[in-house]
């Protein structure tokens, strides 16, 4: 594990988001300004791991080094406070979000929510390969004033949502009130609809796509209050549903071979990582054997080998959270079935803690051959 935050930006806090297989990483850090209309973008304040409100920029890191990404300026060269940089692609191409100069009339304007300024999801990149990087906005949907770029592929298709600004979500990381979920197709925008609902309950956005321009995301459902991950190709939306006995699912990652990670929650909101392959959703806790320390919770990303990544909790235990990877292993070429070996990292020391085997799909197996 390597720390890539010092000296950073020249804040305390900091976080990364992508990273692509030339090592460019992306995300936000803290300037050490303290941000001039108060505002807690990146939200480390509401968090609790800043008494004041610093003003927050995108980064980008290669070779050793932080620099900040250009944010979106005004026609009197006057550039927005902050901005979140979530994901970059194999070419170099990053996006995310950028405050611009004008004031957004939806924020609340609460203590707790102190967002004054419109924020745009944007693109970054390098017209030529010495150039430095520039900010191009996307377009949002319907007249919305905010938005946010969440993911990009290898082709260039980007996804996120628009809408309009509310208080700092501390799951999805942003001020965003996500009424639609969007596709960018060369800088144009595609509503992706949704599965019902209006997306005042959890949200209706996209996170993540790959490379054959297949998305995945959460929507709002009709009537009952529930948030659902969805599936959308070809102009079709359709409902990725949770565990049996659960009532909502988060959709996170696809890969290129068609697989959604992501989690369904009970009523409690007790979470369990899901695996979904042709629309129907298993349990990755399923496949583990009796005698795993782990209990995976969410399932966050997923590569073209299948290798998943997420988070897991200790059993036994109450707040022993892990990161771990779970990647599938063929163990013998005429069996049925396949096996993965996860491995877990602790959260607080960084050292690797165990290597286990758990049967895997019998699917995976000729998927990952």
């Amino acid at each position: 594990m390597k720390d890539i935050s010092a000296p950073g930006l020249g804040g305390v806090n900091g976080a990364a988001f992508g990273v692509n297989i030339w090592e460019q990483v992306v995300g936000e850090a803290e300037n050490g300004k303290l941000d001039p209309k108060s505002e807690d973008f990146c939200g480390f304040k509401a968090l609790g791991f800043s008494s004041q409100a610093v003003s927050c920029l995108p980064f980008v890191w290669q070779n050793g080094a932080m620099s900040a990404l250009p944010t979106l300026r005004d026609k009197y060269d006057h550039s927005g406070n902050n901005g979140q940089a979530w994901q970059i692609n194999t070419f170099g191409v990053a996006v995310g979000s950028s405050e611009n100069t004008i004031p957004d009339s939806t924020c609340p304007g609460l203590p707790s929510s102190p967002q004054v300024y419109e924020f745009k999801p944007v693109v970054w990149y390098k017209p030529f390969f010495w150039a430095k990087p520039v900010v191009e906005e996307l377009e949002t949907v319907s007249g919305d004033p905010d938005g946010v770029a969440f993911a990009i592929n290898d082709r260039g298709q980007v996804v996120g949502a628009s809408g309009t600004c509310g208080p700092f979500n501390s799951i999805n990381q942003i001020n965003l009130v996500p009424t639609h979920a969007v596709l960018w197709q060369k800088g144009r925008p595609i509503d992706l609809g949704n599965l019902g609902g209006d997306g005042y309950f959890n949200g209706i956005f996209a996170t993540g796509l790959n490379n054959l321009g297949q998305v995945v995301g959460v929507s709002d459902t009709t009537g009952d209050a529930s948030f659902h991950g969805f599936l959308w190709q070809d102009g079709h939306i359709s409902d990725l549903e949770p565990l049996p006995g659960d009532f909502y699912s988060y959709a996170t990652a696809i890969s290129d071979k068609g697989q959604v990670t992501g989690l369904s929650l009970d009523a409690n909101f007790n979470l369990r990582a899901v695996f979904w392959e042709n629309g129907k959703p298993a349990e990755l806790n399923a496949l583990v054997p009796a005698d795993t320390t782990l209990d995976l919770q969410t399932a966050c990303s997923i590569n073209r080998e299948g290798q998943i990544t997420g988070i897991a909790l200790a059993k036994g235990t109450a707040n022993e959270y892990h990161a771990y990877l779970a990647t599938p292993i063929i163990s013998d070429e005429d069996s049925s079935s396949a096996t993965a070996g996860v491995e877990g990292a602790n959260k607080g020391n960084a050292k690797t803690l165990q290597q286990r085997r758990f049967g895997w799909l019998a699917s995976q197996r000729s998927r990952t051959e």
